[in-house]
Order: structure tokens, then C-alpha cells, then sequence
């Protein structure tokens, strides 16, 4: 049997993990979800079931991962050998496939702006209609995308330690610096401490149902959570690292992050809009077309340049994260080499990501369930398929290893502090809160409910 590739110590799999964690969801999608759902009261929401429900998912997932040494179709069969349980495992891998084609469009379209800012075209970028011209033009998105794909499947060709964990150690505390720098030019404007004061004071008054939901929904954006990411990357991990001290440091280090991001964001947004939190509430065109009118407000190309350069280090963690897990399923299963698998995900990837980008244009007339290709993937992955993996990771456990078998993985390297924390989720929890998110956001896709 071919030997089990792996991180070389604990700091490369804290570092990995968090940058899987760390990505676009974090940069643009958590600051407006907190602008619209009550600015500290979500933050505040947010970092309860991150140390709950999302501690619980992440020790499971990479328990699993380490335990059995597989990616997610083959840590299923090693624990059930029952197809039932096998179609759960298949479910977790597939996740990844569909997800890095779509989210390296959006890389590609983060790769665009940063060349317009480090070309001295700062002023252009704030004009509302670049966006949509890009968006437009077929060649120039292919382009962006390729660009952004490359850099991903480099560092896949690289391999876990050569690949990975080297660009992890470099990109993770970059990425920490820079977005640090952003925070104290964002938090200094005129105008900006009121934004800070709507981010970081919860205000219990607009706390709301909603406000769970979306905090819930945000939390697989945010922890990699039902992508094959965490069992994958857990399969590498050696028996003696310490799985509750990882992953509270990843906890730690994506809640940090996500805190940062609303500091850049909302503070600034506060001050260019004169503090109506409304200017937050644009989704994707938040980055792409509020920001860069406010970052032309500020004066100088430089914080575009630091701020776009931030986004594309957090796109890029995420997506080498992504093609990592299909690429590991590939070998795994197909019992490929390296070069093998990872050609074929790059294969999918411009395949499935050049449809995306022809969405806009050329297919602007298909639109499965009134939605562009892109969001159609992005709805189908984000709002079905993951609730449902996580659901299989969670079912997997309580009916057929049994939580103790999971536990035993766990303790024989972690002292499991928060252990009753763990039963009382995986138990009582955990497959109701995965049932809401899976029902609300498909009422939000279709428009009954709002997230």
C-alpha cells in the first residue's frame, strides 16, 4: 500500500486548516451577513456556535480523518461498510469538486481588480459599470479565471508538505500583517468609530431569528465545515498532534480573521456612507463595487492594492484547500499517482469554471432555477449539498461507529476539555440545526425567507 502523505508537524495542519477556513466568505460575505443581521448581536451569535456546533463538526471531521488515514468516500466505507453510508462519504467529496470550479471565477475576478489597482487604475475600478463590463466580456473573465486557477494547482502539484504547508506558512501570516494594516487605516476615518461601535457592541434589541440562521449559515463558509476539507487534512495529521488544541487555534485564528474583515469593512463603509448601515447589505458587489468607490474616497491606489492583495491570499488558501480534497479523493479512490489526480481536477476545474464564466455572457440565457450558472452552483453545493454532508458526518457517528469511538481517537492525543460540549451538540443538536440551515436556505433561494 502506498504510504499516507502528511503535514510535516502540527504547525503545518494549524496553519493549512486555517487557511482552508480563511476566504472569501470570511472577507465579504461575514461583514454584510453582520451588517444586515445586527452588527455585534450577530458577532456575538456567531462566535457562540463557532464554539459549539462548529467546535463539534471540526473534531469530528478530522477525527474521522485520522482515524481512518482516508479522504472522506474511503473514511466511510473504513467505518460502514453499507452503500447508505458510503453515498455520505461520496456526498462529502463532491462537494469540493463542484465548489473550487465556481469560487476560482470569483478568484479571477479578485485577480482583475488588483491588476487594476497595482496598474495605477484605482479611480476606474470605483465606476460601477467596470464590474458589469468584465462580467461581460467572455475573454477577459477566462483570462482572470485562468489566472487564479494556475496559481491553485500549483501548489496542488506541489504535493502536502512541498505544496501546502509551504505556501500556508508564507500566506497565513501575510495574511494576518496585511489585513491588521487595513484594519488601522479603515478604523481611522472620519466618521468610522461609529462602525466599530455597531460591530463589536452587541445590541440585543436586533437580535432575531434570522440572525441565528444566517450566523449558522455563515459558519460552513467560515470553518470549512461539510467540504471533505477537515477529514481530508485530518487523514494527514499525525497520531500524537493534538486535535482540541488545533482546533481551538483554528477557531481562534478564523474568528480573529472574520472580526478583522468586519473592522476593514464596515467601519470604512460607515464613513464613506456617512453611517448608513444599508450600504453594507450588496452581497458580492459589497467588494466589487462599494468598496472601490470607498477606497477612491480615501485617496491613493495603495489601500486597493492591500486590500485586494488580502482577498486573493484568502481566496487562494480556500481554493488550494478545495482541489486538495478532490485531488486526495482521486487518489484515493482511483488509486492514481499525484500528477494523476491532480491533472484530473484540473481538467473539472476548467471545465466547470469556464461554464460558470460563460453564465455571465455567452450563456447569460441559461439560468437553472432563474439563476445564473454561477449561482446555481453555489446554491445547489452551499444550500443543499452541505447541509447534507454534514448531516452524513453527523448520522455516521451516532448510528454506526458510536460517539465513544470518536472520542477514543480524540483522547488518545487531547485532553477533550470541552467534552460534554461535544456529546451534547453531536447529540441533541446537531442534526436539528443542520435540518434549519438546509430548509432556510432553500426558502432564502426562492425567495420566501430573506438571509
Amino acid at each position: 500500500m502506498k504510504e499516507r502523505k502528511g503535514f510535516s508537524g502540527r504547525l503545518g495542519y494549524v496553519l493549512a486548516t486555517a487557511g482552508s477556513a480563511v476566504g472569501l466568505g470570511n472577507i465579504w460575505r461575514f461583514p454584510y451577513l453582520a451588517a444586515r443581521y445586527g452588527g455585534g448581536a450577530f458577532l456575538l451569535v456567531y462566535i457562540i456556535l463557532a464554539m459549539t456546533f462548529g467546535y463539534t463538526m471540526i473534531m469530528s471531521e478530522t477525527a474521522i480523518g485520522r482515524m481512518t488515514g482516508k479522504s472522506p468516500v474511503g473514511a466511510f466505507r473504513a467505518l460502514g461498510k453499507r452503500k447508505a453510508v458510503t453515498a455520505g462519504g461520496w456526498i462529502n467529496a463532491i462537494v469540493p469538486i463542484l465548489i473550487v470550479p465556481y469560487y476560482s471565477v470569483i478568484g479571477g475576478w479578485v485577480c482583475r481588480y488588483l491588476w487594476g489597482y497595482l496598474s495605477g487604475g484605482g479611480a476606474a475600478m470605483a465606476d460601477e459599470a467596470v464590474f458589469g463590463q468584465f462580467l461581460a466580456d467572455p475573454a477577459a473573465m477566462e483570462l482572470c479565471f485562468m489566472v487564479f486557477s494556475v496559481m491553485t494547482m500549483l501548489v496542488i502539484f506541489g504535493g502536502v508538505q512541498n505544496g501546502i504547508e509551504k505556501v500556508s506558512k508564507i500566506m497565513m501570516p501575510l495574511l494576518a500583517l496585511l489585513a491588521v494594516v487595513v484594519v488601522i487605516f479603515s478604523v481611522t476615518r472620519k466618521g468610522a468609530l461609529e462602525g466599530v461601535k455597531y460591530f463589536l457592541i452587541p445590541d440585543l434589541r436586533r437580535l432575531s431569528l434570522m440572525t441565528v440562521v444566517s450566523a449558522l449559515g455563515q459558519m460552513f463558509y467560515s470553518l470549512s465545515i461539510a467540504m471533505g476539507i477537515l477529514i481530508t487534512f485530518g487523514s494527514y495529521t499525525k497520531k500524537d498532534v493534538d486535535i482540541e488544541k488545533t482546533t481551538v487555534q483554528v477557531e481562534i485564528f478564523d474568528t480573529v480573521i472574520a472580526i478583522l474583515a468586519g473592522l476593514m469593512v464596515i467601519p470604512a463603509v460607515f464613513s464613506f456612507s456617512g453611517g448608513d448601515p444599508a450600504a453594507l447589505n450588496k452581497g458580492p458587489a459589497l467588494m466589487f463595487v462599494t468598496l472601490p468607490k470607498v477606497f477612491a474616497s480615501m485617496g491613493g491606489d495603495w489601500i486597493g492594492i492591500l486590500f485586494f492583495l488580502l482577498v486573493l491570499l484568502a481566496a487562494l488558501t480556500s481554493s488550494v484547500s478545495l482541489a486538495e480534497s478532490a485531488c486526495s479523493t482521486f487518489e484515493d479512490e482511483l488509486g492514481w499517482s499525484r500528477s494523476r489526480a491532480a491533472a484530473l481536477v484540473s481538467v473539472i476545474l476548467i471545465l466547470l469554471g469556464t461554464l460558470s464564466c460563460l453564465g455571465f455572457n455567452v450563456l447569460a440565457g441559461v439560468t437553472p432555477l432563474g439563476m445564473d450558472i454561477l449561482s446555481f452552483f453555489d446554491f445547489l453545493t452551499n444550500s443543499v449539498m452541505m447541509p447534507v454532508a454534514s448531516a452524513c458526518v453527523c448520522l455516521l457517528i451516532l448510528l454506526v461507529t458510536g460517539p465513544e469511538k470518536i472520542e477514543e481517537e480524540i483522547t488518545s492525543s487531547s485532553a477533550f476539555r470541552r467534552r460534554k460540549v461535544f456529546r451534547f451538540v453531536l447529540r441533541y443538536m446537531s442534526v436539528m440545526l443542520l435540518a434549519v440551515i438546509l430548509v432556510s436556505s432553500i426558502l432564502d433561494a426562492f425567495g420566501l425567507i430573506k438571509i
